[in-house]
């Protein structure tokens, strides 16, 4: 767009493109065939594409025929009024899933057919909320765990115990019963035990780590393990500060990650997981033991192209004892989000066919340089 600057005209037309791309909130403008005629910078980052590109389509191109908006967008060109809409989905498959928003669309006046919209995303305050349930969810296994570690711990050694004495003692056909016996309280003790993390509520104990040296040992575990029939990819920011965090517990986050994507590429023969890791601007929060709210720029992945995770199942996916897996016990993620909480950050999922994301959001850390820590081939 070009802008004549020495006449009035044209610098009241500059101005208002300066304070439209100054907005935090993507911008558009539909003309009266559909295309996209303006689009602010923010707009480009929402839709993933340059402005350019945007004006050589029409919104269907990114929006699907049968969303909500392009109704809105018909609705105020009739009555030629501004209308607000709240928690429109505006998924697709170039958006993406999950793209919640709030709309503000207007028409121009001295355009007739055109109309403006204003996108407020509304995922990211969602996922917040999801993140708040999950840590509620954790407190209630919290006090769940204590009460059985003392109530069902100690009957079952007694049971355990007294199954060995009868091993000695019974034939052949018998004493395969007493080692079942055995191989059931040992399952539900090491359960018992995995759920008593949830009780540990001591400061986790933090410094700056190299959030590659900690993906990079998770890797080379995962790859003589449980990962080693899949391809492992890396997309690294090199320039990424140090995260403050415990190292340990991001081991323990990462390995439960891939081993879940893994799981979920099951026997699948191209099966691909990509870790990366990107510094973005950060939300703010407040977390217990910070006088001021803490951004968390720093973002890093675990990609894997499985079928994705069940729509029914995605709400819940971080809930303690929520599982797609037959024997599983539920309580991986549940860790993952917990220590991640516990840290002061976030995690979430974003899950299609052929593209599951697990997304943890981290501090930086206050000390510019991290320690130097050894990495695995």
């Amino acid at each position: 767009m070009t802008v004549d600057i020495s006449s009035g005209a044209g610098q009241a037309e500059l101005a208002a493109n300066v304070v439209l791309n100054a907005i935090r909130h993507p911008v558009i403008m539909v003309d009266g065939e559909g295309l996209i005629s303006f689009a602010n910078w923010e707009a480009e980052s929402f839709f993933g594409a340059s402005r350019d590109h945007l004006f050589r389509h029409r919104l269907d191109t990114y929006i699907p025929f049968s969303s909500p908006l392009l109704a809105l967008i018909e609705h105020v060109r009739e009555r030629r009024a501004p209308v607000n809409e709240y928690r429109v989905d505006v998924s697709s498959p170039k958006l993406g899933n999950e793209r919640l928003v709030d709309l503000y669309v207007a028409p121009v006046p001295d355009q007739p057919g055109s109309v403006v919209v204003l996108f407020q995303e509304r995922s990211m305050a969602d996922k917040i909320d999801r993140q708040l349930t999950h840590r509620a969810a954790a407190r209630s296994v919290t006090g769940l765990a204590s009460m059985l570690a003392h109530e069902i711990k100690n009957p079952l050694s007694g049971i355990r115990g007294a199954a060995q004495l009868l091993e000695t003692s019974v034939g052949d056909d018998d004493r395969a019963l007493t080692r079942l016996i055995r191989e059931e309280t040992d399952r539900i003790v090491s359960l018992v035990d995995r759920m008593e993390i949830f009780t540990d509520e001591r400061p986790v104990d933090r410094e700056p780590v190299n959030i590659h040296a900690v993906l990079d040992h998770v890797k080379a575990v995962a790859r003589a393990g449980f990962g080693s029939p899949f391809k492992f990819a890396e997309n690294y920011d090199p320039s990424l500060p140090p995260v403050f965090a415990n190292r340990d517990q991001l081991v323990q986050v990462f390995l439960n990650l891939i081993k879940n994507a893994c799981e979920a590429l099951g026997d699948q023969a191209n099966g691909e997981i990509t870790l990366s890791t990107a510094y973005r601007p950060g939300i703010r929060l407040s977390v217990p033991g910070a006088s001021e709210k803490v951004s968390l720029p720093l973002e890093f992945c675990v990609q894997d192209n499985g079928p994705g995770v069940p729509a029914d199942i995605s709400p819940h996916l971080f809930d303690p004892f929520i599982t797609t897996k037959i024997n599983g016990s539920g309580l991986g993620l549940a860790l993952v989000a917990k220590i991640v909480g516990d840290h002061g950050g976030i995690v979430e999922c974003d899950s299609q066919a052929s593209r599951t994301i697990f997304r943890v959001l981290m501090p930086a850390s206050r000390d510019p340089v991290a320690k130097p820590q050894e990495t695995s081939a």
